[in-house]
């Protein structure tokens, strides 16, 4: 585990094992950012073309190492793009960070001067540190071995912003860090019942209080969603509640996460390269549980109420079949027409039990389609809504999160095509091949009561990444959303 620490050390004159200063693109130039400087000047007039002889562009998150050359204590240099002059943001020094902990596995102390023009800056940077510096080894017998001690050098180190900055920002990478974990389990490991004692584990370190409920008392509390999908595996599903009460809470939010732990697609059954990441299913129980914990140890006013929606999506003799009809939770009926739309009968389980807390607002959060995938790419979640000031929102925490979201309507034409069944209150799944992803949205909104808010954020696209790892971003498990939520979390409190 990394640890990040602040000094107002010069780059030349910091004990480390390297040093990490950031470089710019000035047209066809590489030019030293903010915070290189001292090095720069000790290196000399030849530091731009001799970055630019090892590849160095600017581009963010790109890496290029060279000998210090006794021009600073730490004998190596790790040069990172942040990309054109005046084009730095919090992003873009959080992908770098990333990219230059990654860069940094196995060294025992690195320091990075990167630009810090505020407390934002620093948070951002202390984030992109500790999540690239992430690496999953729980199954290998050669660990990973992550950069151990990270000093972030600025001229604000001592400042009370500066760390409290650095202070929630270990808090949040932290939080995502266990979602990843989390979700890089695999499935025979991480199953429903394993699932509620990692979260009753985990909580026994923190203010939420954590209620399981079994298979038993599911179908006591009539919880045809969960049980339905559930049904065909050996191990049961549960339902966690996550609950953190501060004394004087400003605002209540409602947080429901879809946790299939393993998704076959039922009898409506996965072809088999489709089922490989589908471990990851559970990535939006993983991002609620992960954000409350962290909402709790920020201290935030703010109530939380999460619903890890657990269950195990298998065929058997005994599995949900297409045609069946469900009485969900709140007595609503559904007819099931693809067992492979699976995660809406759990959320709306878990929306419909949100309702009874009368929270300001329901966010549930879902890796839920392979519709908002084509439309919007692996790299950006969607987000849906019942209320235009909460859909706005979302897209603007979620940018000063880092994560990429993007506003998708719910046309009224779906409101009707979710009424097509004739037998049944609702009709599970879109008789039609397109708007996959509108439909799901609209099915879900039918359990959100009367007059309260409800965003969907459908993280189909980046809850896992199948690709090498780019800044901050890990192959695997990425912990999608969890930023997100703290955020407005952390914006609802200042509304108190």
């Amino acid at each position: 585990m990394s640890t990040v620490t602040l000094s107002n050390a010069s780059p030349v004159s910091v004990s480390a094992d390297a040093v990490v200063i950031g470089v710019q693109s000035a047209g066809d130039s590489v030019v030293p950012a903010t915070g290189a400087g001292a090095f720069a000047d000790a290196y000399g007039a030849s530091f731009p073309d001799v970055v630019k002889l090892l590849g160095a562009t600017g581009k963010v998150g790109e890496v290029r190492k060279l000998p210090s050359g006794g021009n600073a204590k730490a004998p190596v240099v790790v040069v990172v793009g942040l990309g054109e002059v005046g084009e730095t943001n919090p992003e873009t020094l959080r992908r770098a960070a990333g990219a230059a902990a990654r860069a940094l596995a196995g060294t025992k102390r690195a320091a990075v001067a990167l630009p810090t023009g505020g407390d934002t800056d620093i948070r951002a940077i202390t984030e992109g540190l500790l999540l690239g510096a992430y690496g999953y080894d729980r199954y290998l017998t050669k660990k990973h071995e992550p950069v151990a001690e990270l000093v972030v050098l600025s001229e604000l180190a001592r400042s009370k912003p500066a760390k409290r900055a650095l202070e929630e920002a270990t808090t949040v990478a932290d939080a995502v860090n266990f979602a990843r974990d989390l979700i890089n389990q695999p499935p025979n490991d991480l199953y429903p019942e394993s699932f509620a004692t990692e979260l009753t584990s985990r909580a026994k370190r923190s203010k939420v209080k954590v209620a399981v409920t079994d298979e038993k008392a599911l179908e006591a509390g009539g919880y045809g969603g969960i049980l339905g999908v559930g049904k065909g595996s050996a191990r049961p599903p549960r339902l966690v509640t996550l609950a953190y009460k501060p004394s004087r809470p400003v605002a209540h939010i409602a947080l429901v996460g879809k946790g299939i732990t393993f998704d076959s697609g039922g009898l409506s059954i996965k072809p088999s390269n489709a089922m490989v990441t589908m471990k990851c299913d559970m990535s939006g129980a993983a991002a609620v549980a992960a954000a409350t914990f962290a909402i709790a140890e920020l201290g935030l006013p703010v109530r939380v109420t999460a619903y890890a929606c657990l269950a195990e999506n298998m065929p058997s003799g005994h599995a949900t079949r297409p045609g069946d009809i469900l009485t969900m939770h709140g007595g609503k009926t559904v007819e099931v027409l693809n067992t492979d739309a699976e995660g809406r009968l759990v959320l709306a389980d878990g929306i419909t039990t949100a309702n009874a807390e009368k929270p300001d607002v329901i966010v549930d959060v879902a890796t839920l389609t392979g519709a908002c995938i084509v439309a919007l790419g692996t790299k950006m979640s969607g987000v849906f809504s019942n209320d235009e000031a909460l859909h706005e929102e979302m897209v603007r925490v979620a940018d000063g999160a880092g994560e990429l979201m993007w506003p998708l309507p719910i046309p009224e034409e779906m409101y009707e095509k979710v009424r097509t069944t004739k037998i049944a209150d609702l009709s599970q799944h879109n008789p039609e091949a397109w708007g996959g992803a509108l439909y799901a949205a609209a099915f879900l909104r039918e359990f959100v009561g009367d007059g309260i808010a409800w965003a969907h954020l459908d993280i189909a696209g980046p809850a896992f990444n199948e690709g090498e790892p780019t800044g901050y971003t890990p192959k695997g498990g990425t912990g999608a959303a969890v930023r997100t939520l703290v955020g407005l979390a952390a914006a609802r409190s200042s509304r108190g």
